[in-house]
């Protein structure tokens, strides 16, 4: 008796699939240690991709600015940054997966840099693709540690 293999979803599937997000949720005793207390937003995949497609051509912005665009439109204490992240990271993997099939106006995921201009590694083509799809774009790229960074972020993060 074969079990009926269930196909994976697609990335872009991934992100359609907003689980019943958004919610806001009081930050509980556990979580007040680390974030503060009052209530935090974990958004819908969408919410976070549409926020990663505005960043235009030669800027930038961070999953932390992201998290605040989104506590502000939720009217919450704070961005989930669990969520956000992972929520990028599918966004990033999506806008591949359309690319590939020959799509056009792709969520620019690289422009969606990590807390202080880093590069996301776990982002499509790893840190090479990224410096690349950066440079071609205006930007220094600088390797501090395993690190890779955009010099003069301040200068480049755009608002939203």
């Amino acid at each position: 008796m074969g079990k009926k293999s269930k196909k994976r979803k697609s990335w872009q599937e991934k992100l359609a699939d907003s689980k019943g997000l958004p919610k806001v949720e009081k930050i509980t005793d556990k979580m007040s240690t680390r974030w503060g207390t009052g209530t935090v937003v974990i958004p819908a995949p969408k919410e976070v991709d549409k926020i990663m497609k505005k960043v235009p051509e030669g800027k930038l912005i961070t999953i932390n600015e992201i998290r605040a665009i989104l506590a502000q439109k939720h009217g919450a204490t704070i961005g989930c940054p669990i969520t956000t992240g992972i929520f990028a990271w599918i966004a990033a993997h999506a806008a591949e997966e359309a690319k590939i099939e020959g799509k056009k106006n792709i969520t620019p995921y690289w422009r969606t840099l990590k807390t202080g201009g880093v590069i996301n590694e776990k982002y499509p083509g790893g840190v090479e693709t990224q410096r690349k799809l950066l440079e071609k774009e205006g930007h220094k790229v600088i390797q501090k540690g395993k690190k890779y960074i955009v010099v003069d972020i301040e200068k480049y993060l755009v608002k939203l």
